[in-house]
């Protein structure tokens, strides 16, 4: 295994259940921050069985040592959006929210508590976050949300196949496309597996992943610039990418199986596919000739790209930020969220380590406490951790590789509109002509038309 830093069934409440529970025990709806002793409200959007009952058992913990109770509520991310509005408009709000870090609206409606947000990052100390969550969550100069963990896209890659053939690592998106192509010519297998079926939320995730490896912005002050030079190279290399498959156009779920089954040399995806290549998810079975004799084929064979062009560091990914609702019983949700990030934090990341990166890697006293702490969790229901796995080097390169986690538009005035692009798969809608041979330049300049039409509707 080599390391280089250029290295959910959702079960939970329904909506409605949800909300008939937030509205019976959410904060206070005076607005004046509630009685901190009182009870609080906390929506996850990790509804899971297990992880619910794990994140209960933590706030136990924190009642224990608080006094304060907490009410653990499953709330999916898809459905806070209209709940939160909804208890707004109402009076009852949660007290605490673990969400994805597109806050604009929230911030633009007045729901979110940005006094409390900034107490607790001070109380904490900014300087020990990482400085591009930060970023993500500041909106107009003040904090939205504190961040909690997150997770980037990888390059897997078969570390034998490209030693076979000749192949270095590449280290820039022109190099990594020239492998897969080679690789799809001289072995006859996929060379890279990725999202690219036409218009479907996983090409758009690829289309952002990769298109951001040669410095392409969809949008910058407003101004669209999705079809400069930067991103017809992107357009180029995608297409390249995308034509080295053996297999047709692939979605996530067929992207993974066809490096599982051990015909692809590349892999593009989350940090979830650590515990699947150990062959730790029995949903995502090792498939491939030499897994039969070698559970541990894959971890043995395979090297991970977190950032592949060190002069344009951004690596697609997200993170998941504790938000304080304005109305909440901010007193007591700052001292729940400030529990959440110390002492209750290696729990909390636990209950899914290879999607949870910790965005607070340490603190005053040790920097890298809670980084160290993640490498050494177990995953997946087994005794082995990203460290016992991949060693202590990948934990620090996964750590350095959220430094450069970035999402077109997030943290700035564009959020709204790159979120909408991202939503209605506007760039994807373009990659049936690119693959038919449509000039790149052409194909970016068609997208950009689209994004531009998107920013007039939404004035």
């Amino acid at each position: 295994m080599q390391v280089n830093r250029r290295i959910t069934a959702a079960v939970g409440l329904t909506l409605a259940a949800a909300l008939a529970l937030a509205a019976c025990s959410g904060g206070g709806d005076d607005g004046d921050g509630g009685d901190a002793s009182g009870p609080i409200t906390f929506w996850t959007p990790h509804v899971q069985p297990e992880r619910m009952a794990a994140q209960q058992d933590i706030a136990d913990e924190f009642t224990e040592e608080t006094g304060i109770e907490v009410e653990v509520v499953a709330m999916a991310g898809a459905d806070q959006d209209q709940a939160l509005v909804t208890g707004a408009a109402s009076g009852d709000v949660p007290d605490v929210i673990l969400h994805a870090p597109d806050l604009s609206a929230w911030q633009t409606q007045g729901l979110v508590d940005s006094d409390a947000a900034t107490a607790v990052i001070e109380n904490l100390g900014a300087d020990t976050f990482n400085a591009q969550a930060l970023d993500f969550i500041n909106i107009d100069g003040a904090y939205q949300a504190i961040p909690s963990d997150g997770w980037v896209h990888l390059i897997v890659y078969r570390t034998d196949l490209l030693e076979d053939a000749g192949l270095e690592e590449p280290a820039s998106l022109d190099e990594l496309a020239d492998a897969a192509e080679t690789i799809r010519q001289d072995e006859g297998i996929t060379g890279m597996a990725m999202g690219t079926q036409v218009g479907t939320p996983s090409a758009t995730e690829a289309v952002e992943s990769i298109f951001q490896q040669t410095g392409c912005q969809l949008v910058t002050d407003g101004t669209v610039e999705i079809g400069s030079g930067e991103c017809a190279q992107a357009a180029g290399d995608f297409a390249t990418l995308a034509d080295s498959s053996a297999a047709g156009q692939f979605d996530v779920d067929s992207a993974r199986s066809t490096y599982l089954d051990g015909k692809a040399a590349f892999l593009l995806f989350s940090t979830h596919i650590l515990d699947e290549l150990a062959g730790l998810d029995d949903d995502n079975p090792l498939t491939c000739a030499e897994c039969a004799d070698n559970a541990n084929f894959f971890v043995e064979n395979s090297g991970f790209i977190t950032v592949l062009d060190e002069n344009n560091p951004a690596q697609y990914g997200t993170t998941l930020n504790y938000v304080i609702p304005t109305g909440a019983n901010a007193d007591g949700a700052q001292q729940f969220v400030e529990y959440m990030l110390s002492d209750g934090y290696s729990a909390m990341l636990g209950t899914a380590p290879e999607g949870r990166i910790p965005l607070r890697p340490g603190n005053a006293d040790n920097p890298t406490q809670y980084l160290d702490e993640w490498g050494t969790l177990p995953m997946a229901g087994s005794e082995d951790s990203v460290g016992d796995l991949y060693g202590e080097e990948m934990v620090t390169s996964l750590g350095e590789g959220m430094n450069a986690v970035s999402r077109w538009g997030f943290g700035t005035d564009d959020a709204v509109l790159a979120g909408e692009a991202f939503a209605q798969n506007t760039l994807a809608e373009h990659l049936d002509a690119l693959y038919s041979g449509t000039d790149p330049q052409q194909v970016v300049t068609d997208m950009a038309t689209d994004v531009q039409s998107l920013q007039d509707d939404l004035g």
